[in-house]
């Protein structure tokens, strides 16, 4: 795949922060973007931003990554209205952070639920479509998917479960002309675990910057793969 334009695109997490970032940047470059989110008033309110800068290339959908069916009638929706899919990034996320003694049956669940089994999900729902089309499989993870901290357990499970998922599916889907990568970043100015991004974020990846990298990879000649994306600030506070 080496032009963006027109193809069709499906963010999960796609009304705020990364997705958006990512949303944003691949619209700019032509592509129909389709973005989910469970905030029935955020995911319009970005929709609408989107299809203010290219009218009719957003599609705004009100969709739980936890929940198969929310995605597979997220796929459903996006093939009746542009007939068909090319790339799934699989971005939304969450993250509970503590020890162990304080963290919470709930807090564990919807990490690893979301996190984990919903890009499993996400998959599960796009893979057939992608399969017609030959298209790209995105999962956002992060580098805690590969070096665990303290008070991280849920968040590093995840993640480091997301690497792994990720790079089996990969062999798994590649001979049928799926590619899959994983983009693993560090600190992201988003609105990730609450976090309110401010002028004080200015020295970590900006959300456009992971649109950048998405772009990127979309042009890559289809002979190469880039399987594994680290991403970390240049200059770390």
């Amino acid at each position: 795949m080496t032009d963006i334009k027109d193809k069709v695109i499906l963010i999960t997490g796609g009304s705020k922060g990364i997705g958006l970032g990512i949303a944003t940047k691949l619209l700019e470059d032509g592509a129909r973007v389709a973005i989910t989110g469970r905030d029935e008033k955020v995911v319009q309110q970005a929709t609408k931003d989107l299809n203010s800068k290219r009218p009719d290339h957003a599609l705004g959908l009100v969709a739980d990554v936890r929940s198969l069916e929310d995605q597979q009638k997220s796929v459903a929706t996006i093939t009746a209205k542009w007939g068909r899919l090319d790339v799934l990034v699989a971005n939304a996320g969450v993250g509970h952070f503590g020890p162990i003694e304080t963290l919470t049956e709930e807090q564990w669940h919807e990490t690893i639920d979301t996190n984990l089994t919903g890009v499993f999900f996400g998959v599960k729902a796009a893979l057939a479509e992608l399969k017609k089309t030959k298209g790209y499989v995105i999962t956002i993870a992060s580098l805690a998917g590969t070096n665990f901290f303290a008070g991280g357990a849920a968040y590093n499970a995840s993640k480091f479960g997301l690497v792994g998922f990720s790079q089996a599916m990969m062999l798994d889907v590649r001979s049928a002309g799926v590619k899959v990568t994983t983009i693993m970043p560090g600190s992201v100015a988003s609105y990730f675990n609450g976090h309110e991004p401010s002028e004080a974020d200015g020295w970590k990846i900006q959300p456009e910057d992971i649109g950048q990298i998405v772009a990127d990879l979309l042009r890559m000649n289809p002979r190469t793969l880039p399987s594994k994306v680290e991403v970390r600030p240049t200059i770390p506070k």
